[in-house]
């Protein structure tokens, strides 16, 4: 019988350098999109994905992501005293259970590998997902319950991917396709950040990811990188080498790489025009504002 994935690690220890002077105070995590910070998208599609345990791996600086989580009585009173049920009811999809989620130290940035090996301890022995919150991804179906569906047919490590065009593959992590499925790809291999003209697909992993205990067994024993980083695609590649399963998830939805200033201002953009409170005025203003950049031109 199949374990159920009820286990998520958020890699959170990054400092943000991208968006400096704002996460000189404010960490990356909890930069705001519309009007929820990115944690925030995470946290609901791991609910959705049956999640209820939540393991943060953080660093020196990330104590106001902590907070977040907690609860904020006097806030609450505040509200409450007011009669704005409506905005106490938003808050309290920010708070955790006691018990529910966990913070370890990354006490250097030795990569994405060794953030989750950091976690080995909490995770156990049975399979868990990763979840990246600078790639939020607006999906009818939450893109992580997609992958536990899924997950439940195939068992084995499983990744998301997409199709990126080619000049693009170089800044992914890149599947070596044994067999396609449609949906589910089977993979042979995993190559890092390969030149363009050495990739052997345009499928691109992104930062949803379930995988088996085992690749905590494989990070003890894989080399670091150049830079002296764990990576992760390492350790799958080496599920891929010892014959055991590994798979890509073609996702449905649309994914945002809120990493980078332009993803999250796309972002922004879009998740903007899905709210109905605020379709109308912000499309209005969008129309007119290119409107007058090609009146100009």
């Amino acid at each position: 019988m199949k374990k159920r994935v009820t286990k998520a690690v958020f890699p959170v220890a990054g400092l943000g350098t991208r968006f400096l002077p704002a996460t000189k105070s404010v960490p990356k995590e909890i930069m705001t999109l519309v009007d929820r910070p990115l944690i925030q998208y995470a946290i609901d599609e791991a609910r959705a994905a049956g999640i209820k345990e939540f393991i943060f791996v953080t660093a020196r600086g990330k104590s106001a992501l902590e907070d977040y989580f907690d609860l904020a009585p006097e806030l609450e009173s505040k509200l409450r005293k007011d009669g704005k049920d409506e905005l106490l009811e938003i808050l309290k999809t920010t708070n955790m259970d006691s018990g529910a989620i966990a913070y370890i130290r990354q006490h250097k940035a030795l990569g994405l590998g060794h953030a989750v090996w950091c976690a080995r301890r909490l995770i156990g022995d049975e399979p868990f997902a990763v979840m990246l919150p600078d790639d939020v991804i607006a999906a009818e179906k939450p893109c992580l319950q997609q992958m536990v569906e899924a997950h439940a047919e195939t068992g084995g490590c499983m990744v998301a991917a997409m199709e990126v065009p080619g000049s693009k593959v170089s800044s992914y992590g890149v599947l070596d396709i044994e067999e396609d499925m449609g949906s589910i790809v089977k993979i042979k291999g995993m190559v890092e950040k390969p030149p363009v003209h050495e990739a052997p697909s345009n499928l691109a992993v992104i930062g949803r990811y379930i995988l088996t205990p085992n690749i905590l067994k494989n990070l003890n024993s894989i080399k670091p990188s150049a830079g002296g980083e764990l990576q992760l695609t390492d350790a799958i590649a080496a599920e891929t080498a010892q014959g055991n399963n590994v798979f890509g998830y073609r996702f449905r939805g649309e994914r945002f790489d809120c990493g980078s200033k332009a993803g999250f201002l796309q972002a922004t953009v879009s998740f903007g025009l899905a709210r109905p409170e605020l379709c109308e005025e912000f499309g209005q203003y969008l129309h007119d504002m290119v409107a007058m950049r090609n009146a100009a031109q």
